[in-house]
């Protein structure tokens, strides 16, 4: 398989590769600073004490959210759809967890962004592939078919 060979089909392929590319690159932030994604997510940035280890955490979360990132560039570039359908509940949980410990006070308000960015995320990748599907089934009638864009 050749690079030009790797390009986007469909709509689903698009939301999961603009979400991959975000995840990317804010786990890249957080590989190079850590500080600066702890203040990009609402959280005060304080002088670390002897036995904090909030910064190897945030490096740890960002090392998989750079990997996360590149899993889903990697899949839509590679039309992997069943991994788009994984995607979509777990995205859900995600955004109920993140929602759940700013209700509780326990993170900032703005962390509420990052739930409410994958609940989006869920939700426009699961229409794009319900849509998709539909058409399908219609036998591709009036379809938008992405790789005609792409050409």
């Amino acid at each position: 398989m050749s690079l030009s060979s790797l390009k986007i089909h469909s709509a689903s392929g698009w939301t999961m590769f603009v979400f991959g590319l975000l995840a990317f690159l804010f786990g890249l932030v957080g590989l190079i600073s850590p500080e600066t994604l702890l203040y990009l997510l609402g959280f005060e940035v304080i002088d670390r004490v002897p036995g904090d280890y909030t910064i190897v955490f945030v490096i740890a979360s960002s090392m998989a959210s750079f990997n996360i990132g590149v899993y889903y560039v990697l899949a839509a570039l590679n039309d992997l759809r069943k991994f788009y359908v994984w995607t979509v509940p777990f995205r859900a949980v995600t955004f109920t967890v993140f929602t759940l410990v700013v209700v509780m006070g326990i993170a900032p308000a703005r962390f509420l962004g990052v739930g409410i960015w994958e609940l989006t995320g869920a939700i426009a990748t699961g229409l794009a592939l319900y849509f998709e599907r539909k058409q399908a089934q219609q036998g591709g009638k009036h379809a938008f078919k992405m790789d005609r864009i792409s050409r």
